[in-house]
Formats: structure tokens, sequence, C-alpha cells
């Protein structure tokens, strides 16, 4: 029995699919509004299952990440089997709207 996994090719139209998802995740603290990387984790497992029908373990992604429009961030995606891949996210705008832009398989 093998798995199914999108063919890489058809991934650029998931994922703009799930680039059109606006994540907003925000916290404020010490003064600084920075991204809630438990809300931010959840939201990316939540939305990569659906659009990619595959099971994921866990997200991790940074702590402490200023809200800075414009600015771009990494979090690991562990699949089943212990397959990681990143995810590239962009910050949209002082809310803390958060896109998709890719996903890539670690190096």
């Amino acid at each position: 029995m093998h798995s199914v996994h999108p063919p890489r090719a058809a991934r650029p139209l998931w994922l703009l699919a799930l680039a059109a998802a606006v994540l907003s995740v925000l916290i404020e603290g010490c003064g600084q509004t920075v991204v809630d990387p438990e809300k931010l984790e959840d939201t990316v497992q939540a939305s990569l299952e659906k659009s990619i029908h595959e099971k994921i373990q866990g997200v991790d992604c940074p702590s402490d990440e200023p809200v800075e429009p414009g600015a771009t961030f990494t979090c690991e995606v562990i699949f089943s089997g212990d397959r990681r891949e990143v995810a590239t996210l962009k910050i949209r705008d002082k809310d803390a709207d958060i896109s998709m832009i890719g996903l890539k398989p670690e190096k």
C-alpha cells in the first residue's frame, strides 16, 4: 500500500487556493505586536490538511515574529512518517493577516 500525495505539478493549484485563505493571527505583548505562533500553527495545519488531504503531525512556527507587513518567515510542517517540509508565510498587513506563499521539502 502506498500513500497518495499530490503530484508536484499539481501543488501550485492547491497552493493558490490556500493562499486565498487569509489567516489573521496576532497578539500584543511588551509594546510590540507579534504573530501568535500557537494559533498560526493550528491554522496552518488545518488549512493544509483540508487542501492536500494528508494528515499532518504538527507545525512549528517561530515565536515572537513581529508583525511587519510584507515580511516573510517560515514554519516547519511535519507530515506522517516524519517527512518535513517548509511553509513560507507572508504577513499581508498590520492586522497580521497571513498568507501561505510556498511549501517545499526541507533540504
